[in-house]
């Protein structure tokens, strides 16, 4: 029976009378069969401009099926693929001659013999990529719904979050100033029955919630005391609806308050509207008030101010040794410290461990000398939590307020800069301070060198390296991670580490591209190795832009299918920033990577007060330890913290990488500390090429 419609075949053979008897047999299934038949490389990369709805691949004069997949992934389009063998061929099949590998979007390898099968397999990938087309363009209309809904409900004066099992991961600004959070991030991961007051409220709405998650809409509504961040309380009403955020599930709340006393509420909010209850310090909003005050003082003529960006060091350690007490005794003391050294300056609490000082009438050497004096001071405090004692550095970002100065959004982005300078510098240690200097941040180097990674990408000219991985349980080293590097023409022969230019590539938006040109180049590598070392595996870290990036499952999937299509040969890791920025997102990507046999890690874990409860809301397979973990592990204190939260992840079911092992005395101690993997230049050095050792 026809499906009344139009198959656009690509077949990449040799033998062009094959390709005229598939569309011979097709002719029964499609109103129009559209043939492109060429069996070279430069023919497919011209033939790729047009639509494409299946690919063919038997035999080319240049490319294997390797390199058609890399091609075609390169250019990211949804193009089916189906891999003949020939007649004599042994094998790519299992012993009952099935094809290894059949999924939505590929089918390797099917016997160019069998004609009705790979008649049946075009047509059921047809079939697939239409459905996919239509599933699309229909999440594209709920997108855009979704996006209009989200509009109205930031905008909106009433107080409205998202819960996702329990926990918020969005609140808009009403909601926010109701229960006293400073911002969004103070909110997320925060469970819904911590606003709740009253042990009997919180059991009641346990079972509210769990009859609205099974399906009930008998009852939506939900009457109870409310519990302020300051232990205030107050009468309000909630309402729950079925939701979607970012294209998820969710449950979206609204909570209305008692109006009996909204006088007092709201008197009582503005005046903790600016404030910090931990510090006293004026808190972001007053601090952003203040800002733009200052601002339009300096762009009027006034004497030239400064801007210093506080952020605390190593913040994740105190926050695994000494919990939240830990973490909050010693904001509390780096605020005062700070409140006395600038005492006629404004100082005010930016976020949870960062701050950030306006001063006036100051010039640039002025600013320095401050943040110098404030990092000796914090260097050598000693903060007392119960009975133990700990310690903190601080960096510090410098940014000038004159005449020509930027706006204020433009101000803070620059102090961030200055405090990823210093990470970069410091190899993520910190205690030190950086002026950001415009004038080595013109727009013309930044055009330059986007110029130059657009062409790297696409002429290939970046590089890889691969360090192995010492798996203890294996006792074997064929797990490598994947390190980008980018050569310049100059007369240095510089070569730039990603912390050199991923600042750029994310401004031009080429962050996507780069990472797909580092899974496609690494993946055909890797797959040259496992022809002789089946058990060679990658671990790849991605940024921001795929994390996000709905194809990635896809792109994986076809990946793992090109090399092998086994589980564990592909790891894909992203920092753990990236992941708290974008919890939801995340939680569902992992399951979907994970459904197409991908491992997931975390890179740099540790580096939050949130580390543990991120990695057991997202589930990953792996973490890689933060570099601060590393240092001084001959102190018995730090060598306790690491073993703490290496045995609370490894409690989730996450296996840890321990890197950085640069000598004899951190690999004697490494051994104990619980790890599963070991990574450093103490073991083996990163390399051009993926070098397995033989076994013994």
């Amino acid at each position: 029976m026809r499906t009344h419609s139009t198959l656009n075949l690509l077949v990449i053979d040799d033998d062009q009378l094959y390709a005229e008897r598939l569309v011979a047999t097709l002719a029964t299934y499609y109103d129009t069969v559209n043939l492109g038949f060429l069996d070279d490389k430069e023919e497919l990369l011209k033939s790729l401009k047009q639509s494409w709805d299946v690919l063919v691949f038997g035999q080319a004069y240049d490319m294997s099926f390797t390199d058609v997949v890399g091609i075609v992934q390169a250019q990211s389009i949804d193009l089916p693929m189906i891999y003949l063998i020939p007649e004599s061929a042994t094998t790519e099949n299992d012993a009952n001659g099935i094809p290894d590998i059949i999924s939505s979007t590929m089918v390797k390898a099917l016997r160019v013999d069998q004609e009705p099968a790979v008649i049946l397999a075009i047509c059921l990938q047809h079939g697939h990529l239409r459905s996919r087309r239509q599933l699309g363009t229909l999440r594209h209309v709920l997108s855009e719904a979704e996006q209009r809904a989200n509009i109205l409900i930031k905008n909106s004066k009433s107080a409205v979050a998202y819960i996702d099992e329990g926990i918020h991961i969005f609140a808009n600004d009403p909601y926010l100033q109701l229960f006293g959070f400073e911002s969004m991030d103070d909110v997320i991961g925060v469970p819904i029955i911590d606003l709740i007051a009253g042990g009997d409220n919180v059991k009641e709405f346990k079972q509210f919630l769990r009859k609205f998650d099974k399906g009930s809409r008998e009852q939506v509504e939900f009457n109870f005391e409310s519990l302020r961040t300051d232990g205030t309380t107050f009468e309000a009403k909630l309402q729950l609806a079925a939701a979607t955020l970012e294209g998820e599930p969710v449950t979206q709340i609204i909570i209305q308050q008692n109006r009996n006393n909204s006088a007092e509420i709201a008197k009582r909010l503005a005046a903790a509207e600016r404030k910090d209850s931990l510090t006293g310090l004026n808190n972001r909003r007053g601090f952003e008030e203040q800002l733009t005050a200052i601002y339009e003082q300096a762009r009027s003529g006034a004497a030239p101010a400064g801007l210093l960006y506080i952020q605390l060091d190593a913040i994740g350690k105190i926050r695994s040794s000494l919990g939240l007490q830990g973490v909050d005794t010693t904001v509390k003391q780096v605020a005062y410290t700070l409140n006395e050294m600038a005492s006629e300056a404004y100082v005010s609490r930016f976020s949870d461990t960062a701050f950030a000082i306006l001063i006036e009438d100051q010039s640039v050497d002025e600013l320095q000398d401050l943040a110098a004096r404030i990092t000796t001071r914090i260097a050598d405090m000693l903060i007392e939590v119960d009975n133990r004692t700990t310690s903190t550095t601080v960096s510090i970002g410098i940014v000038k307020i004159d005449k020509n100065t930027a706006e204020p959004t433009v101000l803070l982005e620059r102090a961030m800069e200055a405090i990823n300078h210093i990470m970069i510098e410091t190899s993520n240690q910190g205690d030190s301070y950086h002026l950001y200097d415009p004038n080595e941040h013109a727009n013309s180097d930044d055009n330059a060198l986007a110029e130059t990674l657009v062409e790297a990408i696409a002429h290939n000219r970046f590089e890889l390296l691969f360090q192995p991985i010492y798996d203890i349980d294996n006792d074997r080293s064929d797990f490598f991670e994947v390190f980008l590097r980018l050569p310049l023409t100059d007369a240095d022969n510089t070569i730039l580490t990603p912390d050199q230019f991923m600042s750029v590539a994310k401004t031009h938006n080429l962050l996507e591209k780069i990472d797909r040109w580092i899974l496609i180049n690494a993946c055909k590598q890797i797959s040259e190795v496992r022809r002789h070392h089946p058990e060679a595996r990658l671990l790849i870290q991605l940024t921001s832009a795929s994390l996000v990036d709905k194809k990635l499952p896809s792109v994986a999937s076809q990946l793992i299918n090109a090399i092998g299509g086994v589980p564990e040969a592909l790891t894909l890791q992203f920092n753990e920033q990236d992941i708290l920025s974008h919890l939801t997102v995340t939680k569902s990507q992992f399951v979907a990577l994970k459904q197409v046999n991908c491992q997931l890690g975390i890179h740099n874990f540790g580096s939050s007060a949130k580390s543990v409860e991120t990695a057991s809301f997202v589930q990953p397979n792996m973490v890689r330890l933060a570099r601060s973990y590393i240092e001084n592990l001959d102190n018995s204190e730090n060598l306790d913290t690491v073993k703490a939260l290496i045995s609370r992840t490894s409690e989730l079911g996450s296996a840890v990488l321990m890197p950085f092992i640069e000598d004899a005395a951190t690999m004697s101690v490494a051994w104990s500390v619980g790890a599963r993997y070991l990574q450093g230049y103490y073991l083996e050095a990163p390399s051009e090429t993926i070098k397995v050792a033989n076994e013994t």
